[in-house]
């Protein structure tokens, strides 16, 4: 079946889909001046990716889900609501785990449904990152549904985020239903993977036209789609929208590979996509298998294939060539028609500063050439930037310092009378430097704002902090008492609330986000000292001391759960409230002391959505439950306490509330 009468198959059987499922695309810029998105439902969010040569890939993707109807590249789900978060864009074709974990996080908190990541590292095991596998983990716990391509090596070799249990990946397969030599298999694919078509697809070209490219990228979007509109099934019959009960679904109605009937089974995946039989599923109410059984269709468990010989999974396969970033799973056919696997991507090297704060006055970032190609709202085109409506972030980290480019940092050290060797360069920064840094900054603060303060989270920086307006003096002065004590007296951490408004292009050629705080929420502290502040002195009385020794241990614990083993990127809604949660210290004090006193520890942390919330807010429950470490049969002790995070700086609403539970 070729993509014509994949599409026809699908808007036949399921339409084009619910304005109210989202589908988020993870991958370059998209021209969305190009004809084929007039009337789509698009709205464009701002990541430090910014146009270039991602643009045609990121451009043919999204025209497969939204093209719409007789515009001439017509996609699968134009009547979905498209969600654009680059990812690619600029000089580098390639992005890093963490901005696909960043670009992940933003698309679950603008409401995505269903994610198309047409990318991949190669991988070894095909573990992600611990940040990129948090995000995903709470993809899996919202129910939104990852989809990504399985890559393009031809080899029985793994894609890193499609390898990921709760992951679809998506393979590629030819008009015969036969899987492209260059499409990715291997054991985890076997038993999360989907053939769909992938070859000769087409495509919008950015500033007009069609054209026509082959690969796993390709075929991503289709299962997105018809994933997409499954999901919009599920609403129309009434039912609650499950993207990983459709996940399910498709896995277990794929039409499996037929031993003696293909080639090579494996090479095929858990299947092909067979919308008919998801539909039937669908529609007539079967019960299909949670995600912790690791489904394989009941027909292929092994496929009935023959012992991987020729094409066994080797885990070294790309050791000698494993590339430090997300590179884009595309494969373009030769003149000839046939296809070879692409070159990795070459690594790119240190930038110049390259600020790039919003120019369409939503967050959106970019320039604005015409139409709503920025992200700004284009009356009667069906785009926008999200309603004028910017990202929101809270995060904790330690401060680090970066000068952006070398001429910059010797500038500055020329300036101070630093040797370069003496400069630093790694962050958060060294105390010899720092100290020559801040006497430097006492004498001329005017030169604060030509640094880039960052904010980094275990030694790697996920923020750049610029201050802007008014009092953008006062927020310098800030940052600097912070790095002070983080030097000098032994400070930890820093909150930073504030608003996304553009990027920056670091001294090693990291691009991160862009930063201006609030500066009412900027705090720094440690945790001994914070403890010591919120509990007081420490009694002169053994029985009191012994009590307050164990409230101390208990907030200390708490603070170090949510600063090192709950660490995140401030993003969505849960990770806003859970951070702000542990710099409203006073507050979790007083939870402790209830819990220290029945001698309860800390079991586990949990946010959830609120029921309840005030009117335009957006409120979670952070909910701590306490064990009885004497007695692990008797019931929990849980604490919840509401924040509502739709503001820059969140603010807990309500009294703390308490009740036992059984685990």
């Amino acid at each position: 079946m070729d993509w014509s009468d994949f599409l026809s198959l699908a808007r036949t059987a399921l339409g084009t889909g619910d304005p109210a499922v989202t589908v988020a695309v993870l991958d370059g810029s998209v021209d969305t001046a190009h004809p084929c998105f007039a009337g789509a439902r698009l709205e464009l969010v701002a990541t430090p990716a910014d146009g270039g040569g991602a643009t045609a890939h990121g451009t043919h993707v999204a025209s497969l889900l939204f093209g719409q109807p007789g515009s001439g590249m017509e996609g699968l789900a134009p009547g979905c609501r498209g969600l654009i978060v680059p990812v690619f864009g600029g000089e580098q074709p390639a992005c890093s785990q963490l901005d696909l974990a960043r670009a992940i996080l933003l698309a679950v908190d603008r409401g995505a449904d269903i994610i198309n990541i047409s990318s991949g590292q190669p991988s070894s095991d095909g573990e992600p990152e611990p940040i990129l596998a948090q995000a995903i983990e709470t993809c899996r716990r919202r129910n939104v549904l990852i989809v990504a391509a399985a890559g393009n090596d031809g080899c029985a070799c793994l894609h890193v985020p499609a390898a990921a249990r709760t992951v679809l990946a998506a393979g590629a397969m030819d008009a015969d239903g036969q899987p492209l030599p260059t499409s990715n298999f291997g054991p985890a694919y076997r038993s999360q993977g989907l053939l769909a078509p992938g070859h000769d697809m087409p495509g919008a070209l950015p500033g007009g036209g069609v054209t026509r490219r082959s690969g796993t990228s390709y075929a991503a979007p289709a299962v997105s789609g018809v994933a997409a509109l499954l999901v919009g099934l599920q609403r129309r019959l009434g039912r609650t929208a499950d993207p990983h009960g459709v996940r399910r679904v498709l896995l277990a109605t794929a039409e499996p590979c037929r031993p003696g009937q293909e080639d090579d089974c494996s090479t095929a995946l858990a299947g092909k996509i067979n919308i008919r039989r998801a539909i039937d599923a669908i529609t007539g109410g079967e019960t299909m298998t949670t995600d912790t059984d690791m489904l394989v269709p009941s027909d292929a468990a092994d496929n009935g294939a023959a012992p991987e010989t020729t094409r066994r999974y080797d885990p070294t396969a790309f050791a000698a060539r494993r590339p430090a970033a997300i590179a884009r799973s595309e494969l373009r056919p030769s003149d000839g028609g046939s296809m070879s696997p692409p070159e990795p991507p070459a690594p790119t090297g240190a930038g110049a500063l390259a600020v790039t704060p919003s120019d369409c006055g939503c967050g959106c970032g970019g320039k604005k050439e015409g139409g709503c190609a920025c992200g700004g709202r284009k009356e009667g085109g069906g785009c926008s930037c999200g309603g004028g409506r910017p990202q929101i972030v809270y995060a904790i980290g330690r401060l680090g310092i970066d000068f952006g480019s070398e001429a910059r940092r010797d500038s500055y050290l020329q300036a101070m009378s630093v040797q370069p060797a003496d400069s630093p360069i790694e962050s958060p920064v060294p105390e010899h430097f720092g100290q020559q840094l801040l006497a430097y900054l006492d004498g001329y603060p005017y030169e604060a704002p030509g640094l880039i303060w960052t904010l980094n989270l275990d030694a790697t920086p996920i923020y750049a902090i610029q201050p802007l307006g008014a009092y953008a003096e006062a927020a310098y002065d800030r940052l600097r008492e912070a790095l002070r004590a983080q030097i000098n007296e032994g400070v930890e951490l820093i909150s930073v609330p504030g608003t996304i408004a553009g990027q920056v292009r670091l001294q090693s050629g990291q691009v991160v986000p862009l930063v201006v705080p609030a500066i009412r929420g900027l705090y720094s502290w440690a945790t001994e000292p914070l403890v010591a502040h919120v509990l007081g002195a420490m009694p002169a009385a053994a029985a009191d001391r012994e009590v307050y020794e164990r409230q101390a241990g208990g907030l200390a614990n708490y603070l170090d759960r949510v600063y090192y083993d709950l660490r995140n990127l401030g993003i969505t809604g849960e990770e806003r409230a859970l951070n702000y949660s542990a710099t409203n210290a006073v507050q979790i004090a007083s939870v402790i002391r209830s819990a220290t006193s029945d001698q309860l520890d800390l079991d586990r942390i949990a946010v959830h959505k609120s029921p309840v919330c005030r009117p335009d807010s957006e409120c979670y429950d952070v909910e701590l439950s306490f064990f009885d470490p004497r007695n692990t049969n008797v019931a929990s002790r849980v604490f919840r306490f509401t924040v509502d995070v739709s503001d820059v700086i969140p603010v807990t609403v309500g009294p703390v509330r308490s009740w036992t539970r059984r685990a």
